[in-house]
């Protein structure tokens, strides 16, 4: 009779501890109280905003606190805002996969390295399961990446919008939601977020250094702190949007060439790596065979 070695046993517990606590991260969905709850506040908004969510229930918070440090719970919850709090990704649901997936990784590792105890399936089990750990925070910062990039690449347009509303009498909340209303991007909804925070009754700068807080662009930030000042000081808005409007369509502009100048040199690891050597053994390929073969002669 034989019997299971330890390191096989403790792979199958981890992965059988792992999975339900999968399945819930998948499969669990805010009370019925809390989505009343925001139902009630957003009633009367008519913002064109879908309101995401919360971000888990009573358990979750109750996993969050026992098993992950607040450090950690912390970083997962800035990434999340950065990538726009996608309504698919609780703050929950990441932590539960931050602990799921190592386990999983772990388990399966140490079952294939059970059958193979060498160096280096030690090793790869060790690198897979630390990747697995931050594979969460990694899904969110390319997240908040790609969001950051498409709310500076939509910056000049909206502004020049805004400018054209403000210009024909509209007021700056006025023109900021037909700018909203009209976008379709990510810009657009954090611009619907913080007429909805003022809607509810947060102080504009307030609202406004939400914003800038919440994206983490650079440029809208610089944009923000001009409105600001500009309420502080009483300056007309309107030049304060069409100044903004030609710097970032400039600075648009900027990136573009800068992107355009960066192309040969990432082109130079492509062309010594895979082009020159292919070309090296189709030119000089028959010419060393007849080399070889006149000397071998």
């Amino acid at each position: 009779m034989t019997t299971t070695p330890p390191l096989v046993l403790a792979a199958a517990v981890a992965v059988a501890s792992a999975v339900p606590v999968l399945g819930w991260a998948l499969l669990a969905r805010p009370s019925g109280a809390v989505l009343r709850t925001r139902q009630n506040l957003t009633r009367d908004l008519d913002l064109g905003v879908v309101v995401a969510p919360p971000s888990g229930s009573a358990i979750g918070r109750a996993v969050v606190r026992a098993l992950t440090p607040a450090g950690t719970v912390a970083r997962l919850d800035r990434l999340a805002g950065t990538a726009g709090r996608p309504a698919a990704w609780p703050l929950p649901r990441l932590v539960a996969a931050k602990l799921v997936l190592p386990a999983i990784a772990a388990g399966l590792g140490v079952l294939v390295a059970a059958a193979r105890p060498t160096l280096l399936i030690w090793l790869t089990v060790a690198v897979v399961t630390a990747v697995a750990h931050v594979v969460p925070e990694l899904l969110l910062y390319s997240r908040g990446q790609e969001r950051r990039q498409a709310i500076n690449a939509e910056l000049a347009d909206t502004l020049d919008q805004m400018t054209i509303a403000v210009e024909a009498g509209l007021g700056f909340e006025s023109a900021m939601a037909r700018a909203a209303k009209n976008g379709t991007g990510p810009l657009a909804e954090e611009l619907l977020r913080t007429l909805q925070d003022i809607a509810v009754g947060q102080p504009r700068r307030d609202a406004y250094l939400a914003l800038a807080g919440r994206t983490g662009a650079p440029d809208l930030a610089r944009f923000i702190r001009a409105v600001v000042q500009a309420d502080a000081y009483g300056v007309s808005i309107a030049d304060v949007l069409r100044t903004q409007a030609q710097e970032m369509r400039l600075k648009r502009r900027q990136r573009a060439e800068e992107k355009a100048m960066q192309i040969p040199v990432k082109v130079i690891f492509p062309l010594i790596l895979c082009i020159l050597p292919t070309l090296f053994i189709v030119l000089l390929g028959p010419a060393v065979l007849g080399i070889v073969a006149a000397f071998s002669d």
